[in-house]
């Protein structure tokens, strides 16, 4: 959309995120850089490129990473990703998201496949949802060796998929390990593991008194914005897992979840683990907290201690879980 006139009526204001003009202009404050695809990352030596997974709409695109050591045929665990932002804001193709995934595909030596996916408010919830099924199911196609993109038929183990992101990333993990437990997917046979970093979940009814010291006022009006047509606002089955009734379905064996000790999500992933564990789920769930550290502290101080430790636990839990 155009840019907005300085003295058009804001509607909605969620600083330091987006705003929403009376004209319908999304202005988005963070998360609009975008970054090309590199043939090899100048620090990493890790390739990339963009494609399409769809054969629908050619403008859902996702981005294809390919560690610097791969050898021919050689097969490598699949991470597919799903970048945060709150379903409003960021990219798959944005440098913070970019050069996150360059330093997990390096680290774990894996392939990665990075989810661009339609965002609100222009295109609410749960097309985003759809986008990131698609992208899985586009994904197993290249099971048999035969798919369109020619990197994952002669690299990627599909008996070692792992879905990770971090924020409303790992809000659309859970949403898909959900739907995977119900549905599967022809060409994946398993998912050997999620990976849930700083989850956005919420609910009406804090579950510890942090949570109820930090919930900012306009949390419901922002997961709004995100899916209109919710009826049960912070209870929303999308948001709150305690009110997914097929819970215990998940589909797969292995959990990982990352909270920050600053961050006001912590309490939402904390009980994401406890309501796994009482759901009657059979796999493991593994908690781990970062102390000091704010939500998704990796991306935006990714030179950090704690975020080269995020990173090497992330890589730990693929490598030991295929």
């Amino acid at each position: 959309m155009a840019n907005p006139s300085p003295t058009s009526e804001i509607t909605h204001d969620f600083p330091p995120l987006l705003r929403i003009h009376k004209n319908g202009t999304v202005e988005r404050l963070l998360g609009t850089q975008t970054v090309p695809a590199s043939l090899t990352d100048p620090k990493t030596a890790v390739q990339s490129k963009d494609v399409p997974y769809s054969t629908t709409n050619p403008d859902l695109v996702a981005r294809l990473y390919l560690p610097k050591r791969t050898k021919p045929n050689q097969k490598l665990p699949l991470l597919i990703y799903y970048h945060g932002g709150g379903f409003v804001i960021e990219t798959a193709f944005s440098p913070t998201y970019h050069n996150h995934l360059n330093a997990l595909v390096d680290e774990a030596n894996v392939i990665a496949v990075s989810v661009d996916y339609r965002r609100a408010p222009e295109t609410p919830l749960p097309v985003a949802y759809e986008d990131c099924w698609a992208a899985l199911k586009w994904a197993g196609s290249h099971s048999d060796g035969a798919g369109p993109e020619e990197w994952l038929n002669d690299h990627a183990d599909f008996g070692s998929v792992f879905l990770a992101g971090d924020s409303a990333g790992a809000n659309i993990v859970h949403q898909m390990g959900i739907r995977y437990g119900r549905e599967k997917i022809e060409g994946l046979p398993r998912l050997a593991g999620l990976v849930l970093v700083h989850p956005y979940f919420a609910g009406k009814e804090p579950v510890d008194d942090d949570e109820a010291a930090q919930v900012p006022d306009w949390w419901e009006r922002f997961w709004l914005l995100a899916c209109p047509t919710s009826t049960a606002g912070l209870d929303d089955p999308y948001l709150n897992p305690a009110f997914e009734p097929d819970l215990a379905r998940l589909g797969c064996s292995s959990v990982l979840v990352m909270v920050a000790e600053k961050d006001f999500l912590r309490a939402r992933g904390k009980h994401y683990c406890e309501l796994l564990k009482g759901s009657g789920w059979e796999g493991e769930v593994e908690l781990v907290e970062a102390e000091g550290e704010q939500h998704v502290f990796h991306l935006w101080n990714a030179g950090c201690e704690n975020a080269a430790v995020l990173v090497k636990k992330i890589c730990s839990f693929i490598n030991s879980s295929n």
